[in-house]
């Protein structure tokens, strides 16, 4: 709901702070003491047109700022959309600057945003009653959804078994239409899958083949710096050369030297046993080089073959998947696209029987939806006519409009929506006569008014809009009709926060929280204000409006005996 409203530089508005309560807030004022700004401000933030002349004279911009308790659980999907952040607290703040240039600076919680996103998010925050601007009742492609939360549980279980039809019925059609495209194409397709199969295939491709290819890349480039290494350790540890003998040379004659002198000395038989066993082991590891060096490959045909086929992964890869698992994988999944492609005459023909009695399926449900819908309609109707006749609109008939379209579409296919094959729009005769026509054409602020609160007095427990206003709702009434205004306010006070603009008595006694507009004057200026009244000051309001500038004691009594009326009202009710 709609918790504080900042309004600055706006006609006779110099800066104006009004804090909202819930229930009923009702606005009353003279004549001329600037209630239409308060609804112009309010419609500039919900993103309609701000006329450049309805900035404060002598001022460059004005701006507005409306502070919102929202359910961030409902309007998630549309914060996402509009790129918002919700607050934690659900509050949420929405400000428009206009300035004497045109230029426009719009904010949801902070983020700069464009006017239709501003209208956009406000269509969901406010419905605004008297002016033909931002009325979801006049959207037709909102009827159809107000019938169907009214028709309750009876028609959501149909649409929701209508919504299950209608995804199987796409899905298919969506299957249909990947196979029956063009012939050239599906040539194409065939050749393309035929021609990257046998890519794959002819590669020969094993798992942890690219680590053992590396492998031997990095052997073969690098078989002489081996070759040199394993030939010098080899010399060193075995043949020697002119300068210096052998490591084994050295530990054989060591070896012998010690042996000499075992019978002088017996303990130096453990040393000669030691170096005799590393003599041997030294042995292994002379054979073990020499085979190693004999076996490195000097191949450079070899290294270019591992250089190609290594190129020829990598591509391969590069098309089709980053491993040479992933290769495989696409290269099965193409097989059985081939597959389904080269038969797809004989799929084409199970889908197509298939879609036959989707469709008759979905038919069925749409027409089981209309005909839940119709009986919905009358007692819509009927509620909505005893409403009228309540607001003193006797000769009034509203009517719902339900066509079922069962016309085909250029493919020959039914033009089958979200909502059936309905189409939903309420219509209206204001008066005795006059013929059915649109809700948008109806002429008449006050008539529209009540018309939409019979509308909403019904509807408000399935409208999800939460705060409601309406503007000159009381034109063209008086007595019991202005009452019975009142009361219908008030009851859907309970549901939604409801703003109200009014000259009655009647309605203005029934306020939750009552508002006065005035103009005040100063010697140099003029300005409109806007005060929260209390207890003592709604009776002399109330009193001031029955009998305007003379307030008696009379009109203090009948303005007190009327308070205590709607009071009672509010308690019964």
């Amino acid at each position: 709901m709609l918790l504080q409203l900042q309004i600055h530089n706006i006609a006779l508005i110099d800066k104006v702070n009004i804090e909202l309560d819930a229930g009923l807030n009702v606005l009353t004022g003279e004549t001329g003491a600037g209630k239409s700004i308060i609804i112009d401000s309010i419609n500039a933030i919900l993103g309609e047109r701000l006329s450049k002349d309805l900035i404060r004279t002598g001022t460059e911009k004005a701006t507005v700022e409306a502070v919102f308790q929202v359910d961030n659980t409902t309007f998630s999907s549309l914060f996402e959309e509009l790129g918002v952040e919700p607050e934690e607290d659900g509050t949420l703040i929405i400000s428009r600057e206009y300035s004497v240039s045109g230029k426009n600076s719009c904010r949801i919680n902070g983020k700069m945003v464009t006017v239709s996103m501003l209208k956009e998010l406000g269509q969901r925050l406010i419905d605004i009653h008297g002016q033909h601007d931002n009325q979801s009742l006049l959207r037709v492609d909102s009827h159809i959804e107000l019938l169907d939360s009214f028709g309750g549980s009876s028609i959501e279980g149909l649409k929701q078994q209508y919504l299950k039809c209608l995804n199987d019925y796409k899905e298919t059609k969506g299957k249909l239409r990947s196979l029956t495209g063009d012939k050239n194409d599906r040539e194409r397709k065939i050749d393309l899958l035929k021609y990257q199969i046998d890519e794959i295939k002819k590669a020969r491709l094993k798992v942890g083949e690219e680590e053992e290819l590396n492998k031997q890349r990095i052997l073969l480039s690098n078989s002489e710096k081996l070759m040199g290494a394993l030939s010098n350790a080899y010399e060193v540890l075995y043949s020697g050369n002119s300068i210096k003998s052998s490591a084994s040379d050295n530990i054989n004659e060591a070896l012998a030297e010690l042996n000499s002198i075992i019978k002088v000395d017996e303990r130096l038989a453990v040393l000669a046993k030691k170096l005799e066993d590393l003599s041997y082991q030294l042995d292994d590891v002379i054979e073990e080089i020499r085979d190693e060096r004999d076996n490195v490959e000097f191949n450079p045909e070899l290294l270019e073959q591992i250089e190609e086929r290594a190129d020829l992964i990598y591509k391969l890869k590069r098309k089709y998947g980053s491993s040479i698992e992933e290769v495989l994988e696409y290269c099965k999944k193409i097989e059985a696209e081939l597959d389904e492609t080269i038969k797809s005459e004989e799929i084409i023909a199970g889908l197509n029987e298939q879609l036959k009695l989707l469709n008759k399926e979905l038919f069925t449900a749409a027409e089981k939806l209309h005909g839940a819908r119709l009986k919905a309609c009358e007692i819509l109707e009927n509620r909505i006519g005893q409403e009228l006749g309540d607001l003193e609109m006797k000769k009034a008939i509203f009517k719902v409009s339900i066509d079922f379209d069962e016309n085909l579409d250029v493919n020959g296919d039914r033009k089958f929506t979200a909502h059936g094959l309905d189409k939903v729009e309420f219509l209206i005769s204001p008066n005795a006569g006059e013929p059915l026509k649109p809700l948008s054409k109806i002429a008449s602020g006050g008539e529209m008014s009540r018309i939409m609160l019979a509308i909403k007095n019904i509807l408000a427990n399935v409208d999800h809009i939460p705060t409601l206003i309406f503007d000159e709702i009381d034109i063209g009434i008086s007595g019991i009709a202005a009452q019975k205004v009142g009361e219908k306010l008030s009851a859907i006070s309970r549901s939604h926060q409801v703003l109200c603009v009014t000259h009655l008595a009647q309605i203005a006694s029934m306020a939750d929280t009552h508002y006065l507009i005035e103009k005040v004057s100063s010697s140099d200026k003029t300005v409109t204000q806007v005060n929260k009244l209390d207890d003592g000051k709604v009776k002399h309001e109330i009193a001031r409006i029955l009998g305007g500038a003379s307030i008696s004691e009379i009109t203090l009594k009948h303005a007190e005996e009327m308070l205590k009326n709607a009071s009672d009202f509010k308690v019964k009710n």
